[in-house]
């Protein structure tokens, strides 16, 4: 049996959603101090929907493919609905990761949570501290 599923391999060797959004209406930047993993994920917004969501991973194929899943996963996506986006299902998403990366798809989730809250406070939206939980990873979130 392989270590990483199919789709782990081909959203690694080919990212999707790659890069830097200029002018983004929310970023949010989170990192694992143990494996050295940092994720930043740029969304643009319009009307409550992301219409454009990038990202800019350091870590290993597994850390780059649950940030290109989830980018996927929420793109076109409203507002609430990427508030609900699980590392679990960015996970199964991927036909599962090994245990020791579970931690990758837990970063993809928080980054994208980190992104929201900003996007929140520049333009002073209300929001429930709830729905942000404070984590160790999520330097959004403190």
């Amino acid at each position: 049996m392989a270590l990483y599923s199919e789709k782990v391999m081909d959203h690694f060797r080919n990212p999707r959603n790659v890069g830097v959004i200029e002018d983004a209406d929310g970023v949010g930047e989170v990192g694992n101090a143990k494996c050295g993993d940092i994720m930043k994920m740029y969304l643009k917004i319009d009307e409550d929907t992301i219409i454009d969501v990038k990202f800019e991973t350091f870590g290993c194929g597994s850390a780059i493919a649950s940030s290109s899943m989830a980018t996927e996963m929420i793109k076109g996506k409203p507002i609430s609905e990427a508030m609900t986006l699980t590392n679990k299902a960015v996970a199964e998403a991927l036909d599962g990761l090994p245990a020791h990366k579970l931690h990758c798809s837990v970063l993809a989730e928080e980054a994208i949570k980190a992104a929201l809250k900003d996007y929140y406070d520049r333009h002073g939206i209300a929001y429930d501290p709830a729905q942000f939980p404070d984590c160790e990873h999520c330097e959004g979130c403190r």
